[in-house]
């Protein structure tokens, strides 16, 4: 049976979509069998990150609607077999969708995979709550920003209500330069903020930016994603440090190019 989790943020903009698909790439990597579900209803991005949105033939709201079983609405990853994206409905979606629906269709999927991850759509309205309710652990992401800790922190209060089997976090957009130079809170310090056991550490960097997905495996974001799967599956405790390639001499002159560009 799957381990089903949700992925969520309470701040938009903060990375969860492109993270969700990146977290099942390397999960598939690892051997696992996983499907990603979208239920970011009318602002769906999951298919366009993954780039499958041209291969979309049904999706959740015509599972719902009967039109297609859920195995039906899958689309399979182009670069490895065991991933699958499950769409989400366009601003075309006609009838409100509950959560006792949306559980339905993970439970029915929950048997032939290891991992459900469920995209959710920013905020705490309805559908934080649809998503959390289909889930039996959680995985908070947040920036080093004020306005997402502050989030974050009240996103983390709502999950506990739902006495999941573990809340997790994930620090992004994490620049090594700026902690160095004291301009940026240590992901340690958020995860004791937010009192939340600190699962990844991702760090700015380009290639996230340019690629979204399958990353190039010199970059650091490649590296840090590798070590979240990995925590994620087999409980390592490996966290990527953004602020190895700033120390010393040489990481100094690093920091010095940084912050000319």
């Amino acid at each position: 049976m799957a381990r089903k989790i949700v992925i969520t943020s309470g701040k938009g903009g903060v990375g969860k979509t492109t993270l969700t698909a990146n977290l099942g790439i390397f999960l598939s990597a690892l051997g696992a069998r996983v499907v990603m579900i979208d239920v970011d209803f009318g602002l769906n991005n999951l298919d366009v990150v993954m780039g499958v949105e041209n291969k979309i033939v049904y999706d959740v709201a015509d599972v719902i609607s009967g039109r297609c079983r859920a195995k039906q609405a899958l689309v399979q990853d182009a670069g490895r077999k065991n991933l699958f994206v499950l769409p989400s409905a366009g601003l075309n979606c006609s009838s409100p969708v509950s959560g006792q629906q949306l559980k339905l269709i993970v439970e029915s999927l929950a048997p032939l995979f290891d991992y459900v991850l469920i995209d959710c759509p920013a905020g705490l309205d309805v559908g934080f709550h649809r998503a959390a309710a289909c889930a039996e652990e959680a995985i908070v992401v947040a920036t080093p920003t004020l306005t997402s800790l502050r989030d974050a922190d009240k996103t983390v209060s709502v999950l506990k209500s739902y006495r999941l089997e573990s809340i997790g976090l994930v620090v992004n957009r994490v620049r090594g330069d700026l902690i160095m130079s004291d301009k940026m809170l240590l992901p340690k310090d958020i995860e004791e903020l937010l009192k939340v056991n600190l699962l990844g550490v991702i760090p700015e960097e380009d290639a996230v930016f340019l690629s979204n997905v399958y990353l190039p495996k010199n970059s650091d974001a490649y590296k840090a994603y590798k070590m979240l799967a990995m925590n994620v599956h087999k409980s390592t405790g490996k966290i990527f440090d953004p602020t190895k390639k700033y120390s010393g001499f040489f990481g100094s002159i690093r920091r010095c190019i940084k912050r000319s560009v």
